[in-house]
């Protein structure tokens, strides 16, 4: 029998953080702000921001390999994939180039997307490994509604997730610590008249579990907070990039 050391208390390590929303919400700008980040841009979001990058992979290999470069060069204090949907095409068209299939459609009875499943919970193994090295992983992607029906209840309703295969959707919601979703929250007021009208609107994430939309945090965050890296910046080793400072949009 081995003689095993215990430890106590909190452990401060690198986290891995996904957020999520609709087009424009200011994802991207967002992950500019967390500590030395480098982008692996796989859609050409980050034009506009002063921040690293590394070449836009136009492979899932390439991409792979970016990844490997981080773990064995450790250039940066987080690695930001900007996004996770568009990195999954990647990844289908490695699935498909590698069996000669013209779409993952081609495997037939859902066999493609499963292979699709492996070789992105590979990429996954390969972002522990930059965790291992120190390093955060944040990660962006978009959002869809979907709908979604309670096996134990009638009815069903729309709902925000990731737009992400079936396959791998679940795959990358569990691995994160964080899973927040951004997204646009409008204040509707009440005339004299007694009509409803949109006062303004403000950017907002959310951090837990809703009907109508998927979020978590191990960090005990309320249920919302402001879009803005100051919500979050406790929770992540390594400070406040000096690279680009998010500033939160005016109200409108």
């Amino acid at each position: 029998m081995g003689n095993y050391a215990i430890t106590t208390g909190t452990v401060s390590c690198p986290q891995k953080v996904v957020v999520y929303g609709p087009e424009g919400v200011g994802k991207t700008s967002l992950l500019a702000c967390f500590p030395d980040v480098l982008f692996i841009d796989t859609e050409g979001s980050t034009k506009r921001l002063d921040v690293k990058r590394l070449p836009a992979p136009t492979s899932w290999t390439m991409l792979k390999d970016e990844v490997d470069f981080v773990i064995q060069n450790r250039p940066c204090k987080t690695l930001a994939i900007d996004t996770a949907d568009w990195a999954e095409r990647l990844c289908i068209r490695h699935v498909c180039d590698s069996a000669s299939k013209n779409g993952v459609e081609d495997f037939g009875y859902g066999k493609g997307y499963v292979y699709v499943q492996e070789e992105f919970g590979r990429l996954l193994n390969r972002l522990e490994d930059v965790i291992s090295a120190g390093i955060n992983v944040a990660i962006a992607a978009h959002a869809q509604m979907r709908k979604f029906e309670q096996p134990d209840e009638l009815g069903s309703y729309d709902r925000w997730e990731m737009k992400l295969s079936k396959q791998c959707y679940p795959l990358l919601k569990e691995w994160a610590d964080a899973v927040l979703f951004a997204t646009y929250k409008t204040l509707v007021i009440t005339t004299e008249q007694n009509k409803r009208k949109a006062q303004r609107s403000t950017r907002v994430m959310y951090t837990q579990h809703h009907a109508c939309w998927d979020a978590k945090n191990r960090w005990g965050l309320p249920e919302q907070i402001p879009l803005e890296y100051a919500a979050i910046a406790a929770h992540i080793p390594g400070g406040v990039s000096q690279q680009a400072v998010y500033t939160p949009p005016q109200q409108q």
